[in-house]
């Protein structure tokens, strides 16, 4: 955020709408949860947007954060804070490829430069919370934190028809589609014939 110059025209346009998505509870609530997931250590951040991207810019919070849902097996061997920007990138990177394993989608994802330059925090928001939603899902004994602050995913429900189930299935002709009943082909011709029309009055 410190290299960049002023936006103007378009560019400052669409990073106020963008800005304007970000949600300040919910920032709150992402702390609480992150505090409360990998422990005192990772310490708090201070309070608004800025705050919470410096808090997370590093990569070195999220990488124990992800650590800490997957429990005993971390896929994230080594993480060390470092003042160089490369390695900070880097940090983030590994997190979100630690976060795509862990069952979030493509696009719940933020990009590396969402966070570290600040382009898009509302995106870091979606992410955190699709993670969030799918650890309280997953249930696994790795969630910490009040089960309350997420909403569970729907998961899928699987029916299993026998064979003979699906046969049945075929012979109904569903009420969308009107009914065969008293249907006839009477008054009909042959296709490319016309109608013969008779009149009875002499």
């Amino acid at each position: 955020m410190a290299n960049k110059g002023p936006a103007y025209g378009l560019s400052r346009e669409v990073q106020s709408k963008i800005d304007k998505k970000y949600d300040p509870e919910l920032e709150e609530r992402l702390t609480e949860w992150i505090t409360a997931q990998c422990g005192s250590s990772v310490g708090l951040p201070e309070a608004g947007k800025i705050g919470f991207q410096k808090w997370l810019k590093d990569g070195c919070v999220l990488s124990e954060l992800i650590n800490s849902l997957y429990g005993a097996n971390k896929p994230i061997k080594s993480v060390k804070p470092s003042p160089m920007v490369f390695k900070q990138m880097e940090q983030i990177s590994l997190f979100l490829s630690a976060a795509e394993k862990y069952g979030i989608t493509k696009t719940d994802m933020f990009q590396t430069v969402d966070l570290f330059e600040g382009k898009d925090l509302a995106a870091v928001q979606r992410t955190l919370m699709a993670l969030g939603s799918l650890a309280v899902t997953k249930n696994d004994g790795n969630y910490r934190g009040d089960p309350s602050w997420f909403h569970k995913k729907s998961q899928e429900n699987r029916r299993d028809f026998s064979e003979e189930q699906l046969n049945e299935g075929k012979s109904v002709i569903g009420l969308q589609m009107g009914t065969n009943k008293g249907a006839s082909q009477s008054g009909m011709t042959g296709y490319g014939r016309p109608r013969q029309i008779i009149n009875n009055n002499p």
